[in-house]
């Protein structure tokens, strides 16, 4: 499924690469869109303060939902008739009620983007344009924590395979794990953009996730590591709005800036058909050879080599430089003044600002 700034819905098909459903579903731009699990319907939201619940066999909404304010975003509950929806607050409806059941707020002006737990399915968060990450719990009807971030966060996923950790998208080029029990410092911070990560998507397995850019790059990592193991760039691709893993795992999605859907391969070497058993195990005795010998600095420089843009390397050369720098002038700053005065910070908690109960 995909909407466009047109106000038009489109449902694709990925093995012919045409469409073979679509609406006029909003006036201005579609903000949301997302599935009701185990179903054929899906729910649509724009800037013109509607919800709209279609089915793809016809091209009328089946029902509408109105409300004071634009959204900007939409998610479905894992299991029950519930859809939660951001605009100034957090409003959680229910299929068959033309007003929200509950609506939570704190503090942000606007609220940028919802995702309901799959797991943990009474859990949702929220991102909002005051830097914050807040978490709720529909049961106790009220926020659990918030946490405030030195710049602001665009988008979050929760992994699917562990169900207390998410992924944020954050506006200074990073993207910070969290386990929700313990938000005082991430888990793992995720670096190469550089630029704002403009939104992110797990794989179903929990192993990996990607990421979409202002910097015009899809990278993916996986989940442990602080380094993408793989980028995708072309010259006519611009700033990448929003990023899916397919549900095998094999494919990546993107709709960028210059109006297009572009798929991608998840893993770009491998072959895409049938294999042969031949094939197979040449391909895990490859592996395997890559995985005995990967310490060596000569393989290892092969393995991370990747070509990118000349204004992507340029750009990482200038933030190297910058970043070298700060770091130079806080040990400065070190020396020169009296023991303690300068503490050294945590890279997975220098950029938490507050953290709320």
């Amino acid at each position: 499924m995909s909407g466009s700034g047109d106000g038009e819905i489109r449902i694709w098909s990925l093995s012919s690469q045409e469409t073979i459903w679509s609406a006029r579903a909003h006036k201005g731009f579609v903000r949301g869109l997302c599935s009701v699990p185990f179903s054929d319907r899906f729910f649509s939201v724009g800037e013109d303060k509607i919800v709209k619940m279609w089915k793809q066999d016809s091209t009328e909404p089946l029902n509408t939902y109105m409300a004071p304010n634009s959204f900007t975003g939409i998610d479905h509950h894992r299991s029950k008739s519930l859809f939660a929806t951001s605009s100034t607050r957090i409003d959680i409806w229910d299929h068959a009620r033309a007003e929200p059941v509950q609506s939570f707020s704190w503090g942000a002006e606007t609220v940028t983007s919802v995702k309901m737990n799959q797991t943990e399915t009474n859990v949702l968060a929220s991102c909002g344009t005051d830097r914050t990450i807040t978490l709720y719990d529909l049961r106790t009807n009220s926020p659990l924590s918030k946490i405030v971030m030195a710049m602001r966060t665009n988008a979050i996923a929760w992994n699917p395979m562990e169900a207390f950790n998410f992924t944020t998208a954050n506006e200074d080029h990073n993207c910070y794990t969290f386990d929700m029990r313990k938000m005082e410092s991430a888990i793992n911070v995720s670096k190469d953009h550089v630029s704002a990560v403009l939104d992110i998507d797990y794989s179903p397995t929990g192993e990996e996730f990607a990421t979409g850019s202002y910097d015009r790059t899809i990278r993916i990592f996986r989940t442990r590591e602080g380094h993408s193991r793989e980028v995708y760039h072309t010259k006519r691709m611009q700033k990448i709005f929003c990023i899916k893993f397919s549900m095998d795992s094999k494919f990546v999605l993107s709709g960028s800036d210059d109006g297009n859907i572009r798929l991608w391969k998840a893993d770009a070497s491998e072959k895409l058909g049938t294999t042969t058993n031949r094939e197979r195990s040449n391909k895990n005795y490859t592996k395997a050879l890559k995985d005995r010998y990967k310490h060596m600095p000569e393989l290892r420089r092969i393995d991370k080599h990747r070509k990118v843009p000349k204004s992507i390397k340029s750009a990482t050369a200038t933030k190297r430089i910058m970043t070298d720098s700060i770091a130079r002038k806080r040990e400065n700053e070190r020396k020169h003044s009296k023991p303690g005065a300068v503490p050294y910070q945590a890279e997975r908690k220098k950029n938490i600002l507050a953290n709320e109960t």
